[in-house]
């Protein structure tokens, strides 16, 4: 069996405890485009380092705050 590893995020839940930022506002922020952002948070995209931290920046808390991993076991 391989394990992959699989990354999670709370980018929507922090854009709407931060007033409910919109992905527009969290993309002009971080220097993203608003498909960026819908991808990260749909999971379909892991962001750079760099934009990782761009983003965790912007709410004002660590990168694991915002990503978090974890493994699958897959066949």
């Amino acid at each position: 069996m391989k394990t992959k590893m699989k990354i999670s995020n709370q980018v929507r839940r922090l854009r709407f405890e931060h007033g409910e930022m919109t992905q527009q506002a969290l993309a002009e922020k971080v220097g993203a485009t608003r498909q960026t952002v819908l991808a990260i948070e749909a999971g379909k995209y892991a962001p750079s380092l760099e934009l990782a931290f761009r983003i965790a920046d912007a709410f004002g808390v660590g990168v694991e705050a915002v990503f978090q991993r974890e493994y699958v076991e897959q066949p």
